[in-house]
């Protein structure tokens, strides 16, 4: 790592280049060790950790419960740092090794569905809840939707990295992201200028897919000292919405599923309820 660094022609593996997740990190895909999923009894079986694309699918199903529709769920730890993601049972349900994932057992067939995004929509058709039925608010929320699955690898893989795990800090990549994030924080802080939520006036998955990631950083819960140094209290409009949803309950329950400091498996609501005053 220096600035004299040149590209070979071809780039070659080199397993001790991984740093903190080498035991992990490899240029392939597929299964390295069998090991079948556990199943519950309820119709959702999720397999997550609690990262926010973790948190997007617990607070769906939260809500989705709030709401009263039936939607109870088994929530099974996935933890990334053991290679839980590359078991058989694992990229049988998602062949590309990341959290969340989901099987829709409600039907007489299951139904394996992953990327957190695909995993909202399934949800909110199937319920016909945080999604409107018709465009264009249909258009307006799926828009939002695909905008956090574009922008927020620029925030976790891009500034994320750089500012806070990358071995030490470079000048150049945080600069870089640095600017991006800002201009991301300045979209959602006009928008929500404009609306009481992401896709207008009514609550729906585009919230639920933004919080997680952007909501969080509003209010300085994601990487240490990056609320200070992106200047996060400046957003007023995204500090209103992002302190309005980490109010809800089915917001604070949603988030504490699948991580070791809150409720590492999920079965009943009474898992959450001893975690959540």
């Amino acid at each position: 790592m220096t600035e004299n660094y040149t590209p070979p022609e071809i780039w070659t593996w080199d397993a001790q280049d991984g740093g903190e997740w080498t035991s992990i990190n490899r240029p392939s895909s597929g299964a390295r060790t069998e090991k079948a999923l556990p199943v519950g009894e309820h119709p959702f079986q999720i397999y997550s950790m609690g990262t926010p694309n973790g948190q997007k699918v617990t607070i769906m199903l939260e809500e989705l419960l709030a709401a009263g529709h039936d939607a109870q769920y088994d929530a099974w730890p996935i933890m990334i740092g053991d290679a839980d993601q590359f078991t058989s049972g694992f990229v049988e349900i998602n062949p590309n090794s990341k959290i969340p994932a989901m099987v829709d057992r409600s039907a007489d067939e299951p139904v394996r569905v992953f990327e957190s995004g695909a995993i909202l929509m399934h949800l909110a058709e199937k319920f016909g809840a945080f999604l409107p039925a018709a465009s264009p608010a249909r258009s307006e929320v799926l828009s939002w939707l695909m905008w956090q699955m574009g922008s927020a690898p620029f925030l976790g893989g891009g500034f994320g990295h750089f500012f806070a795990y990358a071995p030490y800090p470079m000048e150049y990549p945080i600069d870089r992201y640095t600017m991006e994030v800002k201009r991301q924080l300045d979209v959602l802080d006009k928008q929500l200028g404009r609306h009481e939520f992401i896709a207008g006036e009514d609550y729906s998955i585009a919230d639920i897919a933004i919080w997680p990631w952007y909501g969080k950083l509003a209010l300085d819960r994601s990487y240490e000292n990056a609320g200070t140094f992106l200047q996060v209290e400046a957003y007023e409009h995204l500090q209103r919405w992002a302190k309005q949803l980490a109010a809800r309950m089915p917001v604070r329950r949603g988030e504490i599923v699948n991580t070791r400091s809150g409720v590492l498996e999920r079965h009943s609501a009474a898992d959450l309820d001893a975690a959540v005053r």
